[in-house]
């Protein structure tokens, strides 16, 4: 199979923000609802081509993206959030691991959102916790709008990633002053 073409900016942020172009509108959705909500400054560009070649080469690209900021001296790396998306309420929890995985309870291979098949949206996490090195757990806790719940996974991995690369919050008193 022909590598596909990527391009992945990835920073920390005060707001999140995202400019995604992968060829598939549903995808592009999802992963800018994970930046806003990790609060990461994101621009992932995918060449024309397959569908699923553009999933994977998305998900490599930006899993490796976060790689290198969960490799930052600051960096916890782990992390879970519990998020909401209209009726839908997803969890998703994180570890850096060497033996990375995605962990879900979740199965829409016959669902279809935007025209595409959902596990379209599994696949990108397959790949994003491969390439980053990280044990991803994901739950759905309530929803059944295949587009909420979607929306609600995206946002809580992203809320957990965010929380990931970021140092532990410590205040004045924790710290003994």
């Amino acid at each position: 199979m022909p590598e596909t073409q990527t391009g992945v900016r990835l920073a920390l942020a005060a707001a999140g923000s995202a400019n995604v172009t992968t060829g598939l509108p549903v995808l592009d959705h999802l992963v800018g609802e994970l930046a806003r909500t990790g609060r990461f400054r994101l621009s992932l560009e995918v060449a024309p081509g397959s569908a699923d070649e553009a999933v994977a080469s998305a998900g490599q690209a930006f899993g490796s993206a976060l790689g290198d900021l969960l490799d930052a001296p600051q960096a916890t790396g782990f992390g879970w959030a519990l998020v909401p998306s209209a009726e839908a309420l997803a969890a998703a929890s994180l570890e850096r691991d060497t033996e990375p995985r995605l962990v879900s309870n979740v199965e829409f291979s016959h669902q279809r959102v935007g025209g595409l098949a959902a596990d379209v949206a599994s696949v990108f996490l397959r790949e994003t916790a491969d390439a980053a090195r990280i044990n991803l757990h994901v739950r759905l806790l309530e929803g059944t709008d295949p587009q909420h719940v979607l929306t609600a996974i995206y946002k809580a991995v992203g809320a957990a990633l965010g929380q990931a690369c970021r140092p532990v919050a410590t205040t004045s008193d924790e710290e003994g002053s």
